[in-house]
């Protein structure tokens, strides 16, 4: 359909090397996406895109570190100035750090925050200072569950997702009137890098099962459709929206 149909358009996004920036990356190409991954590791970034050329997507590398404001603002007017516009981005770099708030360092603390909130905002500024002076623009933030949801040892990481369901609000009250759509995708538990430490542990999978609606993990390959939807002209009309795929987690005591 061609509401969905992304052809022509340049996708950025961040912490893409791996996890579900590269399953979101990929989906993005095959909805007809030009992909620009992002990572700080070249030689891991250079391995998934030649992963994604292999199945035919036309993918730039773009190596900078997302908690430095200085670097982001330069490798995006780089692109912007010598390879073309960012139509779309996807601001999905994250880290999680689990300890009991009490013991959290403070150290642990401001690298979580830099990483998921910092950079959310430096990559968002960044890009839509250029988005805006087109008229339009893509901007799709990853929440979390724990946007809403918190559970022992990862405080700070659920007050990061807070924030960037907030940060997000935020975009599209500033950014609305130039045309672009600011909106997040709040993933439950999937089975990524990320949660490999959850994922191996038997007994916290067996209560994951029993707590979500759908009774299992996600599969990085179903938050495709969130994003391809938001960033199409399938969503032009939606605006400072999280939208939770959570297989029901969110919706259920």
């Amino acid at each position: 359909m061609k509401l969905f149909d992304l052809t022509g358009r340049t996708a950025l996004v961040t912490g893409s090397s791996m996890g579900i920036g590269f399953a979101l990356a990929q989906g993005l190409a095959e909805a007809g996406a030009k992909i620009v991954l992002n990572a700080r590791d070249a030689g891991r970034l250079k391995e998934s895109a030649d992963r994604l050329r292999a199945k035919g997507a036309e993918v730039d590398e773009l190596v900078f570190d997302v908690t430095d404001a200085a670097s982001v603002q330069e490798a995006v007017d780089a692109y912007e100035d010598t390879k073309g516009r960012i139509d779309i981005l996807v601001n999905n770099a994250g880290m999680q750090h689990r300890t009991p708030l009490e013991d959290f360092p403070v150290e642990a603390f401001d690298r979580l925050m830099r990483t998921n909130v910092n950079s959310a905002f430096y990559v968002g500024q960044a890009v839509a200072r250029h988005m805006i002076k087109r008229g339009s623009g893509r901007i799709i933030n990853i929440a979390s569950v724990q946007s809403q949801l918190a559970r022992p040892a990862i405080a700070p990481y659920t007050a990061s997702k807070g924030a960037i369901t907030n940060l997000t609000k935020g975009m599209a009250t500033d950014w609305a009137k130039y045309g672009l759509n600011c909106n997040a995708i709040a993933p439950g538990y999937f089975d990524t890098p990320l949660n490999a430490a959850l994922v191996a542990d038997a007994d916290f999978s067996a209560w994951l099962e029993k707590r979500t609606p759908a009774g299992r993990w996600g599969k990085v390959e179903e938050l495709v459709g969130a994003c391809i939807f938001l960033a199409s002209d399938a969503s032009s009309f939606v605006n400072g929206h999280t939208l939770f795929v959570d297989g029901g987690i969110t919706a259920s005591l």
